[in-house]
C-alpha cells in the first residue's frame, strides 16, 4: 500500500485567492444557518465544499480564536484549503467526515457552555484537533495497517499509525508559512497548542477507548475541577471522541447515510484483506454484516454509555444527545426483527 503523504506542501493559491474574493470577511450567512450551525441536529448532507469552507471560517470568527491567536484571516482561509485537499475522497474517512466532527464540537462548545468553564485556548485546541484528526485517511484502518505491515505501521512501530500520521500531516502543513495559522503566537504557546492537538488526535484511536472512558469515570467520581489541567484534558479527549463517532446523535435522515459510507470502506478493507490473505474482521465483512447488525452493538455498548458518562457532567445532552442514540437503537433493533437477514 502506498504510503499516506502531505498531497501538496501549499494551497492552489488561485483557488485560494479567488475563494477569498467569494468570502469577505463580512460574511454572508443567514441569521438561520448560524444558529443552525450550533445544533446537534445539523444537516451535514446540504453544503458544498466551498460552503462547509466558509461555514468552519464562521466558527474560527465567532468562537473569537481568530482574536486569541492573532490569526491572519487570508492565512486562515488558506490553511482551511490545504486542511480540505490532504483529506482523501474515500466513502467516510473525507473532508465531510471532517467538517461533521467539527460541527458536532462547536455544537457542544455551544450546548455544555465550555466557553464559560475552559480557557479559548483549550477551546481552539478542540476546534483544531476535530478537523485535522483525519487528515490523509487512506481509508484503511489501523489493523489493516500493522497486519499488512504499511509503511505508515513501519514507521510508528505498529502504535496508532493512521493517529500518528493524521498529526504529522497536520503538523506538516502547520511548518507552512502560507498556512501557519499561529504564525502570530509565541513558541511557549504553540508548545502547548501542539501538545494539546497531538495529545486529542491520538486518543481518537479506537484502541484506547476503555483506557481513556474509566480514566475519565474516575474523574467524576469527586468533584470535576475545571481548574485542574489533567481532568481537563480527560474531559478534552472524551469530548473529541463523542464528537468523532457521534453520527448517530443526529438525525436519521442525516446519521443514515453515514452507515452507507462506513460500510463501504469497511468492505472495501475487507475485500481487499481477502485478497491478501490477511485476517479479516466479521463486522467488515460484506457477507455477514447487515446494516442492524452492524449499528446495535455500537450504539449499546460505545456510544450510549459514553455519552451518558458525559451527561453526568453536563445534563443538558441528555435530552438532545442520549435520548436520539436509545432512539437509534431501538429503531436498529426494530429492523433487525422485520427484517433479520436484510443488507
Amino acid at each position: 500500500m502506498q504510503e499516506g503523504h502531505l498531497r501538496d506542501q501549499g494551497p492552489d493559491l488561485d483557488r485560494t485567492e479567488e475563494i477569498c474574493g467569494l468570502q469577505p470577511n463580512e460574511y454572508t450567512l443567514s441569521q438561520e444557518t448560524i444558529d443552525y450551525l450550533k445544533q446537534p441536529t445539523f444537516d451535514i448532507w446540504h453544503w458544498e465544499p466551498n460552503e462547509m469552507l466558509s461555514l468552519l471560517e464562521h466558527i474560527f470568527h465567532e468562537l473569537g480564536l481568530v482574536k486569541e491567536f492573532n490569526m491572519n484571516p487570508i492565512t486562515l482561509k488558506r490553511w482551511l484549503l490545504c486542511v480540505q485537499e490532504n483529506y482523501r475522497n474515500n466513502p467516510f474517512h473525507n473532508f465531510r467526515h471532517c467538517f461533521c466532527v467539527t460541527q458536532m464540537m462547536y455544537g457542544m462548545v455551544n450546548l455544555c457552555e465550555l466557553q464559560e468553564k475552559i480557557s479559548i485556548e483549550e477551546i481552539g485546541t478542540l476546534i483544531i484537533a476535530s478537523i485535522c484528526h483525519d487528515l490523509d485517511h487512506p481509508g484503511y484502518n489501523n489493523t489493516y495497517q500493522i497486519n499488512a505491515r504499511t509503511e505508515l505501521a513501519i514507521r510508528y512501530n505498529d502504535i496508532s499509525p493512521l493517529e500518528n500520521h493524521h498529526c504529522a500531516v497536520a503538523f506538516q502543513i502547520l511548518s507552512n508559512p502560507e498556512t501557519n495559522i499561529f504564525s502570530n503566537v509565541d513558541k511557549e504557546t504553540f508548545k502547548r497548542i501542539r501538545a494539546g492537538i497531538t495529545q486529542l488526535i491520538l486518543a481518537t484511536d479506537m484502541a484506547r477507548h476503555s483506557e481513556i472512558i474509566e480514566n475519565f469515570k474516575s474523574k467524576l467520581e469527586g468533584k470535576f475541577d475545571f481548574k485542574n489541567k489533567e481532568q481537563i484534558d480527560t474531559l478534552k479527549m472524551v469530548l473529541i471522541k463523542c464528537c468523532d463517532i457521534s453520527n448517530e446523535v443526529r438525525p436519521m435522515e442525516v446519521s443514515e447515510p453515514w452507515v452507507d459510507c462506513l460500510l463501504e470502506e469497511y468492505f472495501n478493507q475487507s475485500d481487499r484483506e481477502k485478497m491478501e490473505g490477511l485476517p479479516v474482521a466479521p463486522f467488515m465483512d460484506r457477507d455477514k454484516v447487515t446494516k442492524p447488525s452492524a449499528q446495535i452493538g455500537f450504539i449499546k455498548f460505545v456510544l450510549i454509555p459514553m455519552f451518558e458518562t458525559v451527561s453526568k457532567l453536563f445534563p443538558q445532552i441528555d435530552d438532545t444527545m442520549v435520548e436520539p442514540l436509545r432512539l437509534a437503537r431501538d429503531r436498529y433493533e426494530g429492523m433487525k426483527e422485520q427484517a433479520p437477514t436484510q443488507k
